[in-house]
Parts: C-alpha cells; structure tokens; sequence
C-alpha cells in the first residue's frame, strides 16, 4: 500500500508472527537541519537518505521560495530521497513574495525563524491549522533580545510570525527554561549573523545535531558540562561551507519496529543504518531497560553522526519509571513507549511530560484516550502518566476497537502497532498522517507480518 493509497480509515489486524528487514525513512531531525545549512552555504550540497516526509518537503519548499534550488535526485525509496542544493548563500536570498509555508511542521518554522533573524529582508513564516496552534514565544523572546523584529498573533505566542531580519545581531546569552533541541537550534541559527560569544544554558543536554552538523561545515561551536546543567556556545559570525550529508535511518521512526518487536509473542525484525547519536538514542536504552532484547551492529559511516543495524526479537518487558528528563531525551518517542508499557509487567509511570500537549495534537490525552479504547488501564494526572501493563494475559490485554488519531502521525502509527498486538481489528480514524514522518508505514506494516 502507498502513501497515496493509504485510506482516510484504516483496519489493522492482528499479526501471527513479524519477520524482516526494514530501511527506515532518512531522519527527520537532520534531513531538515541539513536542508537549511545547505540553504545557508554557497554552492553545492548533497542530502543523502534525506526524510521525504511532508514536514522536510515543507522546509525544501520554504528555501524554494527563498531563491535555493533544491532537486530530487531520482526517485524516493522507503520514504528517503537524495537531493541536490544548489545556492547563492544566504547573501544572495530574495524576499518572497508570499507567505513562507511550513505546513505542519515546527522544525521548519521555529529554524528558519532562527535563520531569517539574521537575514535582512521581511518574510512571514505560517502553517496548516495545526501548526498555528503551537507555541512560538519561545523562540520570540531570544531573537528579539538578538536585535530582530518579530511579531505573532495571539500576545506573540502562536504563528503566524512575522520577521524583520537584521544583517548583524547581537551575541546573547540564553537560558532555555523548557529543554528545547528547536529553541536551541534557532538561537544558534541566528548566531550565524551576531557578533560575539553565543550561549545557550541547557538544564538537560537535548539532541545535538545542530551542534555537530554545524562543526561539520567549519563552525566552531562546543557542548560542555556546566553547573549541572549543559553549555553550549558558538562563536558568532561564521561562514557555513557547502557539505555533502548522509543521513541515517530515523530512530522515531525505528521505536515503533522497536516496540513491536519487543512486545510480540513471535517476533524478529532488523532495522538498517538507524542513528544512533547518544543525545537521540534514549527511546534505544529506556526499551533496554524494560527489558527489550535490541542487538546493535555498528555501520561504518564517514558523517557526523554514528549508526547501527539494531536487531530486535520478542521479549519480556517490565514497567519503569520516566523522569523527566528522560522524556525530554525521549519527546517524540514516547507514545509508542505507552504502547510498551502496556504490554509490560508492572506499572510504568512518566512523569513531567508536558511537552507532549504542545505538538502536532495533544499527545497525553491522545493516547490516553486511544490505549483505553484498546483495553489498557492508563491515566493522567496534569503532566504525569500512569500505565499498568497486562503482560501474561491474552494479546496483553488489548482489544481491538475504533481508535482517534487526531489528525496526528506519532499517535496514528502508535496506534496501528499497537492492532498488530491486539485480539480482533483495530480501526484508525485516519492513516495519512503517517506521511509527515514516514512515507510508506502501512507497506511495510504489512510487509512484517509475512
């Protein structure tokens, strides 16, 4: 079934056993942090593997309108595709004539508001309903203090944003109250135009790829323990230089494989070339410390960024507890952590997961609502959840039934794993969600229950 193909509802039934071998879409992190410092550099800039999921098309897009020539290289595969970009370097961009369309990401949005910042032209970054309901104060607050003008609706908290750029911003020193890999990486971003000494105080270490894709490309920037906390800094003022890029397998996308393997009775999968940078692997060690059975085979790689094959055959898992820390080193992954948790002995509880009520939907009450249509016994209580797990018992306890998406695709491919484990049909309101991160889920659903 292709992404084209995939249904406004979806059935997913039960799988007797899962074999085989899957080439996960290209990261969705670093396909677009790629994208954007090839945009930024002059010249020629190869994206490998890229994600050719919907929310990095967005980013492709945005450029487009910018004056960069981003190409398809040959036809996508598995959800990743090789692009050329071709660009006359920051300096040579044009205002656009319309409004810079993110659709329904907030990667694109909150990075190129870091970038544009720094760039001295008028642009409007907007996006689908989705979008406009999340938060943007947060990048706001630190590009004002930086010297650019920017304005959103509602008190300057939700899109659209508009930005009037400045050629040369000032250095700041920022203190990230939430932790915050976009927050960050849109300070950075910005930094590229300011004079001085950048600093961002990180209370946890979030993901890296801005930092290490940045040092890459000839840009001197450091991460270091601080106070216990995380200090990032980067000298202001850089050059970014053209830089072929090889991105690995997504690690979201593979937490799902992850726990379906883990969770069923018959179950061995292999997932190829998936990152493994230490910063973006927890959803990795936290199924390990539930007990999942996960094999990793180092793969060679030139990049920046480390990958492994990981082998995953069915095992016994037990309930944990979630810091919050651990969410922030785990955001995206967490609803399919849900979903192991229900399969575990014992009760698992994740606490300070806020964060999960500003994405795409509100993801606590998303899978709250859809593992108790499902049969789990799981609760919320403000940021906190709650799962008691129903290993030993029959298809863990879940029973098929008709399950809301939200519109959002971490809960849509949650929740279609979680059919695969079930006892009769379990119905998806809607499955094309799935293509803002990973374009052909369903054909490779079916594909590993063969």
């Amino acid at each position: 079934m292709s992404t084209s193909d995939v249904p406004a509802g979806v059935v997913v039934r039960p799988a007797a056993r899962l074999r085989g071998r899957l080439r996960l879409p290209g990261d969705k992190s670093i396909t677009h942090r790629a994208l954007i410092l090839a945009g930024i550099a002059e010249g020629e800039s190869r994206v490998m593997g890229g994600s050719d999921g919907l929310d990095c098309n967005s980013t492709a897009g945005v450029l487009r309108a910018l004056g960069v020539t981003v190409e398809r290289l040959g036809s996508a595969e598995g959800g990743r595709v090789d692009r050329l970009v071709r660009s006359p370097g920051r300096s040579g961009w044009h205002e656009p004539v319309g409004v810079l369309d993110a659709g329904n990401s907030g990667t694109t949005l909150r990075l190129m508001a870091g970038v544009l910042a720094g760039t001295p032209m008028y642009t409007v970054l907007d996006g689908d309903a989705s979008l406009r309901g999340r938060p943007v104060a947060r990048i706001i607050e630190p590009l004002r203090r930086m010297g650019a003008t920017l304005h959103a609706r509602s008190a300057d908290t939700l899109p659209p944003v508009t930005i009037v750029g400045r050629a040369s911003l000032a250095a700041i020193v920022h203190r990230s109250l939430v932790p915050s890999a976009q927050v960050k990486s849109a300070v950075l971003l910005a930094g590229l135009s300011a004079e001085g000494m950048i600093q961002v105080h990180e209370a946890v270490s979030t993901r890296d790829h801005t930092e290490r894709m940045l040092r890459a490309r000839g840009v001197a920037v450091r991460g270091v323990p601080a106070d216990g906390a995380w200090l990032v800094t980067m000298e202001g003022g850089a050059t970014v230089q053209a830089l072929d890029e090889q991105v690995p397998g997504d690690v979201s996308a593979a937490a799902f494989w992850l726990v379906a393997g883990a969770a069923h009775r018959d179950a061995e999968l292999t997932l190829e070339s998936v990152g493994v940078n230490p910063t973006r692997r927890a959803v990795i060690d936290l199924l390990g410390r539930m007990g999942a059975r996960i094999l990793e085979d180092p793969v060679p790689t030139a990049g920046a960024e480390p990958m492994a094959n990981l082998s995953v055959s069915t095992s016994d898992l037990r309930g944990i507890d979630l810091e919050a820390e651990d969410v922030a080193r785990a955001i995206d992954e967490i609803p399919a952590l849900c979903l192991a948790a229900a399969c575990a002995s014992g009760t698992t509880r994740i606490r300070g997961a806020g964060e999960l009520r500003r994405k795409e939907s509100d993801r606590i009450a998303g899978i709250v609502d859809g593992l108790t249509a499902l049969g789990v016994r799981i609760s919320a209580d403000g940021d906190d959840i709650e799962i008691t797990g129903a290993a030993g018992r029959r298809s863990f306890g879940l029973v098929g039934a008709p399950v809301r998406t939200h519109d959002d695709h971490r809960l849509a491919m949650t929740f279609a794993i979680a059919g695969l484990l079930a006892e009769g049909e379990t119905s998806l309101d809607e499955g094309a969600s799935a293509a803002v991160s990973y374009p052909g889920f369903f054909s490779d659903l079916e594909r590993m229950r063969a």
